[in-house]
């Protein structure tokens, strides 16, 4: 009769979360309500006053707090379905697919903002420039406090998966900054986009008022544009690269170079991504000199402290 083996000794969860996940939620919730609140204002000023720069910062701002409002929505579904067996690697990754979305809005932001400023350009019209640059210098200072709160969330820290078994979790990770939670990333590229409209319609609105430049209003709203849609495309990009399984080339070799320096070991396959914000998974097939155990091939490999989970595929020649 085969021994009954304890199942709690050989389960484990998936829990890849960032460390500071539920603090980057509510910091994410507190500047989805500022945001909304002064998108209200922007819109209904720049109506109002009839500047293009700042109902381009009221609109832009719009679309942020639906943004935001995808980030913060990303953060709950993360944390509610942590246990979900149905994500195989747990849903470290939630935030990374709200940050593609984020980044797909910001760009479309950056499209409309350009357009319309081109509009504007080609038929200016009346702005009331002093009423105008009030509205946009309060919506600086809810950007900035927003910039405040998000990046507070930045604090290095490690998370613990301590299990022992072919598929291990073999140590802490090392901490992280908030830039590789690409979730907070895209609040805070949003809040920096709001911010630079707002810095730029308040120059545009000055240098109108006082010098009669009319056209530099539209002229900012396109540079704002130019500088939004390149911050689209960077975050884009990063989030594409996590969603996709991209490998980590600098963990990669650090893997083959634990594994095969002493000449005994030889890695035939190995693959290495992202599976959370501070978390990176890798399987690994080894063939080994006879006299090199898989226990060693881990001991070697306990070193990498970025692997939060761990495959190992071992042949003894």
């Amino acid at each position: 009769m085969s021994p009954t083996l304890p199942a709690a000794g050989l389960t484990h969860d998936h829990h890849f979360l960032g460390a500071a996940h539920d603090e980057n939620a509510r910091r994410t919730l507190w500047v989805v309500a500022l945001t909304f609140v002064m998108m209200i204002g922007e819109i209904a000023a720049g109506y109002l006053t009839g500047s293009m720069a700042l109902l381009a910062d009221g609109f832009h701002m719009a679309t942020h707090a639906g943004a935001l409002g995808i980030a913060a929505a990303a953060y709950g579904f993360a944390r509610r379905n942590a246990d979900n067996a149905r994500f195989s690697f747990g849903t470290g990754k939630v935030g990374d697919l709200a940050g593609f979305a984020s980044a797909l809005i910001l760009g479309l932001v950056a499209i409309g903002i350009a357009g319309e400023s081109l509009l504007r350009l080609l038929q200016p019209t009346q702005v009331a420039f002093t009423e105008a640059t009030v509205i946009a210098v309060v919506g600086l200072l809810v950007n900035i406090v927003s910039a405040l709160l998000l990046s507070g969330g930045h604090a290095h820290h490690g998370h613990d998966h301590g299990h022992q078994h072919a598929h291990e979790h073999p140590h802490e990770p090392h901490g992280h900054g908030h830039h590789h939670d690409n979730n907070l990333r895209s609040a805070y590229v949003h809040v920096l986009a709001d911010a630079l409209t707002s810095v730029l319609a308040i120059a545009a609105l000055l240098a109108g008022r006082y010098l009669g430049w009319v056209w530099l209003d539209p002229v900012m709203g396109i540079v704002g544009a130019l500088v939004i849609g390149r911050w689209a495309y960077g975050l884009m990009k990063s989030s594409a690269a996590v969603l996709l399984d991209t490998t980590d080339e600098h963990l990669a070799g650090e893997i083959r170079q634990s594994v095969e320096a002493a000449g005994d070991a030889r890695i035939t396959d190995l693959h290495v991504w992202q599976v959370g914000p501070q978390a990176r998974a890798a399987i690994v097939s080894v063939v080994a000199a006879a006299g090199v155990s898989a226990e060693t091939i881990r001991q070697r490999l306990a070193p990498v402290h970025e692997l939060s989970h761990l495959t190992l595929e071992y042949r003894s020649l």
